[in-house]
């Protein structure tokens, strides 16, 4: 898979477009949301375009209605449209620790759309034929 930095200017290129990507679904996580409640996240890896081409190593979504309705299994293939997006990442508390490394512009897919379950078979198909 090519490095981050690659992938990061692979995204950065598609800013703000809408397109169709693959993941394969590793496991169920859990974050902090707002005023305290616990959310559910989904985490995908192996991030690819409709090419086939390496997008991203891994993402973490919010479990949505529609990632919710296709009871995932580790392993599992996943298709689905998003956004790509820019977002600051590294640490924005309060402390001043000149040991943090900067803040950084990166690139992330929002979103979620149109999101099925592959089979065997239609992995191995064009997306959105």
């Amino acid at each position: 898979m090519e490095n981050n930095k690659d992938m990061r200017e692979t995204l950065a290129a598609r800013d703000g477009q809408r397109a169709a990507f693959t993941g394969t679904f590793e496991r169920l996580g859990r974050k902090s949301g707002w005023k305290g409640r616990t959310e559910t996240t989904v985490l995908l890896k192996d991030i690819r375009d409709a090419a086939g081409s390496p997008v991203c190593d891994h993402l973490w979504f919010n479990l949505t209605k529609e990632f919710a309705a296709l009871g995932l299994s580790p392993g599992d293939r996943v298709q689905f449209q998003a956004r790509v997006r820019p977002y600051v990442k590294g640490y924005k508390g309060w402390r001043d620790d000149p040991d943090l490394p900067p803040l950084e512009r990166d690139y992330k897919l929002s979103h979620p759309t149109k999101i099925v379950k592959l089979g065997e078979a239609d992995a191995q198909m064009a997306l959105f034929e």
